[in-house]
């Protein structure tokens, strides 16, 4: 489960001149070395791209120092790998520093500091210096169309995957860190399925807004309960493949996060 690969802008010099042209097509060589770069990507191992897919997690706020992951058990049927890739993954952080591994105990969070993380297009938690409505307007524009390709585009495979999901959601009912690692992957499997990858990265950009507000949002009673009615609504529409029908559905759910964030801003505004 490689993140998806960023687009690259090149410089370079147009076909057939010596290299000296400004703002043309690069040359055979520029390629051939872009094509590495995507070819080491991807082949990194699962177990590295879990760690950073749970370094993310960390950079966005989503898991805090002190919290306690997942089982592994729990945390594979969340990422929708094995294991062993959990395991890993966990090993290679451990020995970074960021997590602590205790025998007979549930791994924590040691430290926050996991570097400089992209988590979509852009640094984690670079679009938290945006305002909520700012934020709401640009999700609401730009998921509009990725949502509508998703349902167009979006296969039996990545419908099951969906599908896996909402039964994790369903097992973490009373567990919100759990419930929103799956809720990332929920979204970021949608977003990927858009043809278009820098809207896709967009798109999970603006999800990662103020994580740390929608922490304390699930954390209310019966807010899970309504995120996994929502999605279960949202999985319906796009196996419908009915774009309208998906967006509305993504809509309502989007418009539910941007009331709850609000309102969780406003008590924080008023203490």
């Amino acid at each position: 489960m490689a993140e998806a690969l960023k687009s690259e802008a090149v410089t370079g010099a147009s076909a057939g001149d010596d290299g000296a042209g400004t703002g043309s097509l690069p040359h055979a060589g520029a390629l051939a070395e872009l094509r590495g770069i995507r070819s080491g990507i991807v082949k990194q191992s699962i177990k590295t791209v879990i760690s950073e897919k749970i370094a993310g997690l960390i950079a966005s706020g989503i898991l805090q120092v002190g919290d306690a992951l997942p089982g592994e058990r729990e945390l594979a049927a969340t990422l929708n790998v094995s294991r062993e890739a959990v395991r890993g993954a966990i090993q290679i952080l451990a020995l970074q520093g960021v997590l602590e591994v205790s025998h007979g105990a549930r791994t924590r969070v040691l430290r926050a500091d996991v570097g400089p993380v992209t988590i979509g297009f852009a640094m984690a938690r670079a679009v938290d210096a945006y305002d909520l409505d700012s934020v709401h307007s640009a999700r609401v524009l730009i998921e509009r169309q990725v949502v509508a390709d998703a349902a167009l585009a979006i296969a039996d495979d990545t419908l099951g995957v969906l599908e896996s999901l909402l039964q994790a959601q369903h097992d973490a009912l009373d567990d919100p860190v759990r419930f929103l690692i799956s809720d990332r992957e929920f979204h970021t499997t949608i977003y990927r399925v858009s043809p278009n990858r820098l809207l896709a990265d967009f798109s999970t950009d603006l999800y990662g807004y103020m994580m740390e507000y929608r922490r304390r949002v699930v954390a209310r009673p019966g807010a899970i309960a309504t995120s996994y009615a929502d999605h279960v609504a949202i999985v319906a529409a796009l196996r419908s493949h009915d774009p309208a029908r998906a967006v509305d559905a993504f809509a309502a759910h989007t418009g539910r996060i941007y009331r709850t964030t609000q309102s969780i801003l406003s008590d924080a505004d008023s203490r």
